[in-house]
């Protein structure tokens, strides 16, 4: 319980309500008390307080009418409901008015002091939800996840919103950007996080085994099951199965695989008994599953049964706002023993890239800038990257305003990027690259002076 927490207790029965009062004063609460639902409101009006106790039965407004109102004034107030006349249906119709909890009298003090106590450890754990999610719209990641683009701030909402549930999760998007990342931030961000978290990439193993590596096997059911196998969907047991690349599996397993979606129960290779299992499954394809089924090379049922919950990941040359802070997180991972730092000009750098291997050449490249330079600061001179990084970047004027579009990018926003980006080409020369902006080479200097004039007042 909080120190001096503030409890607001309403009965019309005089006794019973000094009793509760005195009870909770011993007890270091602060309490008002109050005769009525019309006054108990009444006062709601003029403080806030931390929990509230509630006859149901009294002149005038009942309690179950109060919850409503009350929650109205103070809506992050719980509410315990209490009457001598308990009943199912009452309990029912006190929790659909947004009651937290309800308790028949008579009833042992130590029993409503502890449900009390359970309201307030709830609005706690409530606001500190509250302070997280605030705390999370200002920054760029969410567990493992890392991102500033309105995409990612999407996914982030998505996975706090799906975390709890146990419905099946279908991510897409290209290779290296990120699924796996995705499914473990579902599994530890909701309540099965104490519970195992099995990957397996469904193209890594040969089709002959992967059924046995799902499902299990007992002793001789082939040649070379020399023991009896646990399989992964009971090790993955009240936690989260990850089958990524899902789009590569055969059909004939893809049919046994929607057969455990629907039963909850696996029987193991050349086995006869049947095991329940209650798990969730998260699912990842590089793959367009439509035309996989088009092309009848994926079942349409198992489609369904695994895309309940679907969560796209756009490749990471559609959100360059993302790669400043991935490049930021691959510095610190990788020079843990020799922290290091990437400078602006760098982190601009690396965002003028396509990256058409998404994070995983992002992080590639991360790791071998820093295996290759001892400076402190990695720079644009330390990243040089392969020209073919470069291949198949589309440069032309209309693909360049429609990623500035696409990003929100100011006109001065735009200007400076292309200014640096053709400093970059020029390597620092100030008359070609004057040149092919089209400008006074003087206008550089007075602007390579402004700039400098900003870092030294900073």
């Amino acid at each position: 319980m909080r120190s001096r927490s503030q409890l607001l207790i309403v009965d019309d029965d005089t006794a019973m309500r000094e009793m509760l009062a005195s009870l909770f004063r011993d007890r270091g609460y602060a309490v008002e008390e109050a005769a009525s639902a019309a006054e108990a409101l009444e006062r709601a009006d003029q403080q806030c307080f931390d929990v509230a106790l509630s006859d149901i039965r009294m002149p005038g407004k009942t309690g179950i009418e109060m919850v409503g109102e009350l929650r109205q004034r103070l809506p992050e107030t719980p509410v315990v409901l209490m009457t001598a006349f308990g009943s199912i249906d009452s309990a029912v119709e006190s929790m659909r008015a947004g009651a937290f909890d309800y308790i028949t009298k008579p009833f042992e003090p130590d029993a409503v002091v502890l449900t009390i106590e359970r309201a307030l450890e709830r609005r706690v754990l409530e606001e500190e939800n509250r302070r997280l999610r605030r705390a999370l719209d200002q920054t760029s990641s969410f567990g493992d996840l890392i991102g500033e683009s309105p995409a990612m701030r999407e996914i982030f909402a998505l996975v706090r919103k799906v975390a709890n549930s146990s419905s099946s999760v279908l991510i897409t998007g290209e290779s290296g950007t990120g699924k796996e990342v995705v499914a473990r931030t579902i599994h530890y961000s909701g309540n099965r996080a104490d519970k195992p978290f099995v990957p397996i990439n469904c193209t890594a193993i040969p089709e002959g085994l992967l059924e046995s590596e799902l499902f299990g096997h007992v002793r001789g059911a082939f040649t070379g099951a020399h023991t009896t196998k646990q399989g992964l969907f009971e090790k993955a047991n009240g936690g989260t199965l990850f089958l990524d690349e899902i789009g590569d599996m055969s059909l004939a397993l893809q049919g046994k695989l929607l057969r455990v979606l629907q039963d909850r129960e696996v029987r193991a290779v050349g086995g006869t008994q049947v095991t329940k299992v209650n798990l969730r499954i998260i699912t990842a394809t590089n793959k367009d599953l439509t035309a996989e089924m088009e092309a009848e090379n994926f079942r349409e049922d198992l489609y369904y049964r695994l895309n309940v919950i679907p969560i796209f990941i756009p490749p990471l040359r559609e959100r360059p706002q993302d790669v400043p802070p991935l490049a930021k997180a691959f510095v610190a991972k990788h020079s843990a023993n020799h922290p290091r730092t990437i400078s602006s000009s760098g982190l601009q750098y690396l965002a003028a890239f396509p990256w058409k291997g998404n994070a995983r050449e992002l992080e590639n490249a991360i790791e071998r800038t820093l295996a290759l330079s001892d400076s402190d600061e990695i720079g644009v001179e330390e990243l040089r990257l392969d020209s073919a990084t470069c291949e198949g970047r589309d440069s032309s004027p209309a693909a360049l305003t429609h990623t500035a579009a696409e990003n929100r990018l100011t006109l001065r926003e735009l200007e400076d990027r292309y200014i640096e980006e053709v400093m970059r080409i020029t390597e620092g020369n100030k008359v070609h690259a004057a040149k092919i902006l089209g400008i006074d080479r003087k206008t550089l200097y007075r602007r390579a002076e402004r700039e400098n004039g900003k870092g030294d007042s900073a």
